[in-house]
């Protein structure tokens, strides 16, 4: 079948002024949709003498405006944190530190982990056989008994800076990570001294924290120190199932500079690596300026400001946390990111940390963090070796929680295995194919680990006596409970699957020998179970006990299978969410982020700010922390990076071919300012809102895509082209707007006379304390 981008027809030519949001009746008026005159001193128009055209005019272009603007986000301590999720953290996606009070010392620790380094022992499962490895923390050991801390974790330059007061002077350091070297410089005045100490850790999995060891686990082997001729000191970790992780570290003056390898199955790369790190860093400043031109060009790529101080500072710090925890060609994030620390979670579990982790950096325009779709590429091999040997020929699969390689076994329908993990990692994916239209990404990643990965679905649906297509047991992700027969969370996955296997052989070409199975099990797959109140959990197996996850809703979020614009839905979806939350004592923070993200995907950004806001609370059970972070018996990093793609989800969604702007702003933000947010069809989305209405939208298509505004404007519309020129549109109801918009071009659309089209920071009326220490 042909390229749908190919055949699709140009939009109707059609000036629809007048379309309102909520069903009000769209007026089509003669003539051509019109610009307010430009005066002549006007800003926003191009050069050229093209009176209308147009341009936006961003505030936030210069290094000051973004210095200015992201100071007012940093974390702060004046006192010294004394936990992991107090402190100051770094990161540049694989080496990763944390800072905070070394226990009953007087010293600050600076953690030192790596998101490469784990064991080679499959035979002792995830937990133990291919858990990430602790490498070692340093410590910075003042001669004075520690007073106090002024301290800054600088978002805009991605550095630590700060002062320690001690009973015999002042400590003054920064650090920063950058190539996969900790840079740390510190200064001594007064009575004080600047000692520093590395201490290599136990090679054992951070579960020991729960369990014991497995029978027949033996120890990894002891590590070794030398020093090199040129000063450098290096601790080598052999480990029993093969490989190596090698940490050199080496002091020149104020400078410190530390750097980790890891390598399998070789003995010797690790080593090599980790010299080779600190060679290319050669010292903190030159550094420091790669590693700020950097940071400061991640930044660029999109732009939000809302009016609550705490929450605005909350979303630019998980952008910071994010790009410092991933980056597109490094291992997917383990649970607790590249922040290991005693937890029972040392690894990547795939039934719901993997998929939340990542949503956040598709509106934020930020695809160059994409780990798992990097990781899901490089799988292949292995997610076909983790399905039983008889289904290897057309099936994969992944296991719950597995290394960074995705090693681990899947079970078989049937068996009461949890076995659609791999098509919800899948799901993200595939949105990162959508928010590109990377052709390459749908064609050599997402259609055939998603073909597989329904094949193996396919194997064990049976028809029943009514005619239905029906699952035996799987298990909806860690509902304690007997796994029952057509799980809701599996048949979301299976709607899901073959819907975009479907449209993706479509859109590639594909005359694929599968598509009639597809279609056969779109027509008779059972329906989701439900009952008086809402989604089940499975067939005869209602949702009865209170539960973290929200597995049994994957059909509504976030896949949007049942969703709020079908009438028929809305019930459906009201009951689910009001009894998921109504049965208490289970939840956890990403409850919370993903009640908020539903209720955001009905409209209701009020009471989505209300569940969003249980997260933050200290009195509920599991809170957000001082820094942002997350603990649930350790670092577990996916339920903050949600918070913001509830934020996401309040302010852009662009589910279902149509792109929402200000969907479920909550009442109380009566400002908000988008600019370069990523939309599904590859839409680059800016607008503004003040005094509680929308001001004006523009959108540029990056890949020439059908473009579907659902706009919330009222009044007469202006929708002109960059050009100046009417757009050609067609009112599609429900204030909903087709605009052609080709590939590389831009379309302002506005009601009434031509506002200001300044992007920028918009008033704080909700102020708050910084996070951290203050």
């Amino acid at each position: 079948m042909a390229s749908r981008s190919v055949n699709r027809s140009p939009v109707p030519r059609r000036a629809v002024l007048g379309t309102a949001l909520g069903g009000a009746t769209a007026v089509a008026l003669s003539g051509t949709a019109h610009a307010a005159e430009p005066s002549a001193d006007d800003d926003t128009a191009t050069s050229g003498g093209d009176r209308h055209a147009w341009k936006l005019r961003d505030t936030m272009t210069g290094d000051g405006a973004w210095e200015e603007f992201l100071r007012g986000q940093d974390l702060l301590w004046t006192k010294l944190p004394t936990r992991w999720y107090d402190g100051p953290f770094l990161g540049d996606g694989l080496l990763g530190s944390m800072i905070y009070q070394e226990p009953d010392a007087n010293q600050v620790r600076f953690t030192v982990q790596h998101g490469r380094v784990q064991d080679h022992r499959p035979e002792f499962g995830s937990g133990w056989g291919t858990a990430r490895l602790p490498v070692g923390h340093l410590t910075l050991e003042p001669v004075g008994t520690i007073t106090a801390v002024d301290w800054r974790l600088s978002l805009w330059n991605a550095e630590l800076t700060g002062t320690v007061t001690t009973t015999a002077g002042t400590l003054t350091l920064a650090g920063l990570i950058q190539d996969e070297v900790l840079a740390l410089r510190a200064t001594a005045d007064g009575g004080e001294e600047v000692h520093w100490t590395f201490h290599p850790e136990e090679a054992i999995s951070p579960r020991k924290i729960q369990e014991d060891p497995p029978a027949g686990y033996t120890a990894n082997p002891a590590w070794t120190t030398r020093t090199r001729d040129d000063g450098t000191e290096q601790v080598l970790q052999p480990l029993t199932g093969g490989g190596r992780t090698a940490t050199a570290y080496r002091r020149s003056g104020d400078e410190l500079l530390l750097s980790v390898g890891h390598s399998f199955p070789s003995d010797t790369a690790a080593e090599s690596d980790s010299l080779r790190n600190l060679r290319r860093a050669s010292s903190y400043s030159r550094l420091k300026g790669r590693h700020a031109d950097w940071w400061h060009a991640f930044y660029r790529k999109s732009f939000v400001s809302f009016p609550d101080q705490r929450l605005q500072s909350f979303h630019w710090i998980q952008l910071y946390k994010v790009a410092s925890a991933s980056r597109a060609g490094a291992p997917v994030m383990a649970t607790p990111g590249p922040w290991l620390e005693p937890t029972p979670w040392p690894g990547v579990w795939w039934n719901l940390n993997v998929q939340l982790e990542y949503w956040l950096i598709h509106g934020s325009n930020h695809l160059e963090l994409d780990s798992l779709a990097t990781t899901v590429r490089q799988g292949q091999e292995q997610f076909i070796a983790n399905v039983p040997a008889a289904y290897r020929s057309d099936s994969s699969g992944v296991g719950r929680s597995s290394d960074m390689f995705a090693t681990r076994e899947v079970g078989e329908p049937g068996t009461g295995a949890e076995t659609g993990d791999l098509t919800w990692a899948l799901h993200n994916v595939w949105l990162s194919y959508r928010h590109t239209m990377d052709e390459s990404l749908l064609r050599d990643t997402v259609f055939p680990v998603l073909r597989r990965a329904i094949n193996y679905y396919l194997h064990f649906l049976d028809p029943g006596s009514d005619g239905k297509l029906h699952l035996p047991s799987t298990l909806s992700p860690e509902y304690p409970v007997v796994p029952p027969q057509d799980t809701n969370y599996d048949l979301a996955l299976i709607r899901w699957g073959c819907q975009t296997l479907i449209e993706s052989a479509e859109r590639l070409g594909i005359d694929d020998e599968l598509m009639p199975r597809w279609q056969e099990v779109l027509a008779k797959l059972v329906p989701y179970p439900v009952n008086d109140d809402g989604f089940m959990i499975g067939a005869d197996t209602p949702y009865a006990q209170s539960h973290r996850h929200y597995s049994h809703m994957l059909s509504v979020y976030p896949l949007y299978l049942v969703n709020w614009e079908r009438a028929e839905d809305r019930d459906l979806i009201t009951k689910s969410v009001e009894h998921w939350h109504a049965i208490t004592g289970a939840h956890r923070g990403y409850s919370y982020t993903g009640a908020a993200s539903i209720y955001a995907s009905t409209g209701d950004g009020d009471t989505a700010l209300t569940y969003l806001r249980k997260f933050f609370d200290p009195d509920t059970s599991y809170p957000c922390r001082a820094n942002t972070h997350y603990t649930e018996a350790g670092p577990v990093i996916e339920t903050p990076l949600s918070a913001s793609q509830s934020l996401h989800d309040m302010f852009c969604q662009s589910w279902g071919s149509v792109v929402r702007v200000f969907p479920a702003v909550p009442s109380a933000w009566a400002d908000l300012t988008l600019h370069n947010f990523l939309t599904q069809g590859a839409f680059l989305v800016s607008a503004v809102r003040k005094k509680g209405t929308t001001r004006f939208i523009r959108v540029r298509s990056l890949a020439g895509e059908p473009l579907k505004l659902r706009h919330g404007l009222s009044g007469s519309l202006t929708v002109l082209l960059d050009d100046g020129t009417p757009a050609d549109t067609e009112d599609l109801g429900d204030g909903t707007l087709a605009i052609d918009l080709p590939k590389g071009r831009e379309v302002l659309v506005h009601a009434g006379e031509r506002p200001d089209l300044t992007v920028g920071p918009v008033a704080i009326s909700e102020p708050g304390a910084a996070w951290g220490l203050p």
